[in-house]
């Protein structure tokens, strides 16, 4: 979708379709549903005082304007009580708007800036939770059909009004930012929806490769075998597809922050194998691996001013005869052993060599990881919120305020000291996991704190996150992209 900025007043713009807006509990229009309001003779009025148009949080109502204006239909979309309005209900209030501007097969749409100074909200920010809003709220997966959809219409372009020269600069400057952020986290949710016999580690080393102003390494099993990554090698040996361990670096000079993204490509569950039940989802099992390449991407484009180093262990997670199995004891690129439980939990096991190579090699100060860790994370917090748990308050509040920016709950869990004494072994200096289920994400938080060590260190568990079964708000069903923004606005500010 094209997205342009217009200088103009709202009467005067030839679209399908205007989107305009009310606050909840307004009696009588203001700003520019107010100019539209006297261009239809006051019919927008009318139909508040009838209860008909209530501004109610994303109704949307469509008014035919009789050619009386040069738009064909307005819409008046809700924006809920000035008191709650935010940066969020700005993203979803669009969204509702585009999908009613889809169901009525609007090719060209035209919106005001929504709330632009409601709440606090600076006309660059509300610009920029516009456009995400819209872009993100209508994304549409492909997949790999070969018969055409004939009923999926896509509006060709979005043009935002502003009647103000001097706030065009600030608008541009949103829909900028906006426009590279939700197309970071579009692609997250393509590679994470698509199936996993396309989606393998090596395409994921092909699209990282492709990524503008980042260098790109990628190590082969083989060089990570070497390099003394065991436990990254011992997940991948159970695969014939080829493990790529990927390094992937932005800014001048030694990287400050590490992001580290689990990249299991699919997750059989190995020789401690899952259910069949809804196994195909495990091809979402790189959704950090894909949060972190999209955020690469997107603070590239945006010329962030940290040095970054984006690391992505990937491989598939198989039970072939070479699989590790449980009871096994493996090493790390720390030097610390493991104790194999299941060979279910093999996230933590890739991670702990991904944040081993950030601390050991890479030297950084700072690293956060993101991964579709563990199940007890969804029973913990449902697809609401992301777990976090970190070694730094400071770091955990950080991401946390980025998050409630963007949308993108976390949720603070626990790492209590009483919690290490599960993950004790007798034969390794740990286990991988625990047989009592007990305090399933804060034991895969402490398992990942170990290879920390003293480094700062977060670790963000998007088990219930990064998919869902039923679209909410601006996110349709399937992948989410989670993460993407957060990371991004963190290293951003």
């Amino acid at each position: 979708m094209r997205i342009k900025v217009q200088n103009l007043t709202v009467d005067k713009v030839k679209c399908d379709l205007l989107v305009i807006n009310l606050f909840e509990g307004v009696k009588d229009p203001g700003g520019a549903t107010a100019v539209i309001d006297k261009r239809l003779k006051g019919v927008i009025s009318a139909l508040v005082k009838s209860g008909e148009i209530t501004g109610k949080l994303c109704e949307v109502n469509i008014v035919h304007t009789q050619g009386k204006l040069p738009a064909k239909q307005v819409l008046v979309v809700g924006l809920g009580k000035a008191a709650d309005f935010d940066l969020d209900r700005s993203r979803k209030v669009m969204a509702a708007a585009m999908v009613e501007a889809k169901r009525i097969k609007a090719k060209f749409v035209a919106t005001i800036v929504h709330g632009a100074g409601a709440g606090g909200l600076s006309l660059p920010t509300a610009a920029q939770a516009l456009t995400e809003g819209c872009l993100i709220g209508t994304y549409h997966y492909a997949g790999f059909a070969t018969i055409k959809n004939d009923s999926f219409f896509a509006t060709e372009e979005l043009a935002i009004i502003e009647i103000s020269k001097s706030k065009i600069r600030d608008i541009l400057q949103g829909v900028h930012a906006g426009q590279i952020i939700a197309e970071s986290v579009n692609n997250a949710r393509d590679l994470i929806n698509a199936p996993a016999n396309k989606v393998t580690p090596s395409y994921l080393a092909q699209v990282a490769q492709k990524v503008p102003g980042v260098k790109v390494t990628v190590l082969s099993l083989a060089q990570a075998k070497k390099l003394g990554m065991e436990a990254y090698y011992s997940v991948s040996k159970g695969s014939k597809e080829p493990a790529k361990f990927i390094i992937m670096q932005y800014g001048q000079g030694k990287p400050e922050i590490a992001l580290v993204g689990k990249g299991i490509t699919f997750d059989s569950g190995g020789i401690s194998i899952k259910p069949s039940r809804k196994m195909w989802e495990m091809k979402t099992d790189m959704s950090g691996a894909a949060a972190v390449l999209e955020t690469m991407r997107a603070i590239s484009r945006l010329k962030a001013r940290k040095s970054v180093v984006g690391v992505l262990p990937c491989t598939e997670n198989m039970p072939d005869g070479q699989a590790q199995k449980p009871g096994d004891v493996i090493g790390s690129l720390l030097g610390k052993t493991i104790e194999i439980i299941s060979t279910d939990a093999e996230g933590r096991m890739v991670l702990a060599d991904g944040i081993g190579y950030a601390k050991k090699v890479l030297k950084v100060k700072k690293i956060i990881d993101v991964a579709t860790l563990t199940g007890a994370c969804v029973s913990a917090l449902g697809d609401a919120a992301s777990g976090i748990m970190a070694n730094d308050q400071e770091l955990v509040d950080q991401l946390i305020a980025a998050g409630q920016r963007t949308g993108e709950k976390l949720w603070q869990l626990p790492l209590f000291e009483e919690y290490k004494e599960y993950s004790k072994s007798e034969i390794a200096d740990t286990k991988n996991c625990t047989e009592q289920g007990k305090a399933g994400t804060a034991i895969g938080g402490l398992f990942l704190e170990l290879f920390a060590e003293d480094t700062l260190w977060a670790h963000i568990d998007i088990a219930g996150t990064a998919f869902l079964d039923r679209g909410r708000g601006y996110l349709s069903a399937g992948a989410t992209g989670v993460m993407v923004r957060t990371l991004t606005e963190y290293l951003r500010s």
